[in-house]
């Protein structure tokens, strides 16, 4: 599962199934959950998918914990690349 900041300033929400038997790592268009430009939308929607997985987990006796995904680690990285500095 991942968050990335697509071309054309778009937010996008991917997770790829059992991507060990794909002939590529490239994403594939049925793998992401959601496009947008909103930050806020991208963070919801992302979360949603990871309760699901975790939930799923949970279901096959996996329990797991692991922290939702926020703003400031998503900003972070991006503003470094987009500013050319540390934040």
């Amino acid at each position: 599962m991942w968050i990335e900041r697509k071309e054309g300033a778009l937010w996008a929400v991917g997770r790829a199934v059992n991507p060990q038997h794909r002939s590529s790592d490239e994403p594939r268009g049925d793998d992401y959950a959601f496009e947008g430009h909103e930050l806020e939308d991208a963070l919801e929607k992302a979360n949603e998918v990871l309760e699901d997985d975790l939930r799923v987990s949970e279901d096959d006796g996996r329990p797991q914990h692991v922290a939702p995904f926020t703003r400031k680690e998503l900003l972070g990285p991006l503003e470094r690349w987009f500013f050319g500095r540390r934040v």
